[in-house]
């Protein structure tokens, strides 16, 4: 048992680099027209370039691969990536068969971030922007079927370990308060502020076991809500991301 549960506190920090579970580095676009028409955009003819210097001397496509893509709608767009690069660019299809290409602009290396693109006759210019951030991105289809896979996976851990430990199965609500509390704080407000996601596996990890432990004082002690906790966690962002890969034409 120790040694078990020692294994997953040494594949923990690891796990986090295939987190497909938690909020990935994102960036959102919203677009000012400075032109007389306000054409809409075309999502399959536009492509976010990936660029390693400020001259974009080496570049490829963002593509898509898993989840990461360039999505865009006719009048915005937003990019997930599993990794940016320090400089990017946008090249921007439009229904009226134009295309526009904007300025290389530097990556915030915030997990979520937001910009704005001046969409000029013949060019784009983007720019970061400080807008007050909104609660849309938890009503996504990827926050949802997030929430939804972390439940599943983390109760079926939770089962394991409650019948391997001889626990109530009551300690079970506790598991899913938990998770949704902490999905539902990291995708709001915690996103928006932190630069890996790291940060929020150390955030889930502690906050669930700490809710975990306040809601079964009688029935489980610090130092099991931990390890609880921890195996949870390690559970939903190994399996998880193997699931979330190959589902992920299904969530966007």
């Amino acid at each position: 048992m120790k040694k078990l549960f020692l294994l997953l506190l040494l594949v923990g920090p690891f796990a986090t680099a295939w987190a497909d579970v938690s909020p990935k580095p994102e960036m959102e676009f919203s677009f000012v027209y400075n032109t007389a028409q306000k054409p809409a955009i075309d999502p399959f003819g536009s492509e976010q370039i990936q660029c390693t210097d400020n001259q974009c001397l080496e570049s490829k496509p963002l593509g898509h691969y898993g989840l990461q893509k360039l999505y865009c709608t006719p009048e915005s767009c937003f990019s997930v990536a599993y990794e940016y690069t320090d400089f990017q660019k946008l090249v921007i299809a439009f229904a009226d068969g134009t295309k526009r290409e904007s300025n290389i602009f530097p990556a915030t290396h915030k997990l979520r971030a937001r910009y704005k693109v001046q969409v000029e006759k013949d060019s784009l210019r983007v720019e970061s922007t400080n807008v007050v951030p909104d609660l849309g991105a938890w009503a996504r289809t990827d926050a949802l079927f997030s929430l939804l896979l972390v439940l599943i996976l983390e109760i079926i851990a939770a089962v394991a370990y409650l019948i391997y430990t001889q626990k109530s199965f009551t300690i079970l609500w506790s598991v899913a308060v938990a998770n949704v509390l902490t999905m539902a704080v990291s995708w709001i407000l915690l996103a928006w502020y932190a630069s890996d996601t790291a940060f929020l596996w150390v955030f889930y990890v502690v906050a669930e076991a700490l809710i975990i432990r306040l809601m079964n004082i009688r029935k489980l002690a610090l130092k099991d809500a931990f390890v609880l906790s921890i195996a949870m966690n390690v559970t939903s962002y190994s399996i998880g991301m193997i699931l979330s890969f190959w589902l992920a034409e299904l969530i966007f």
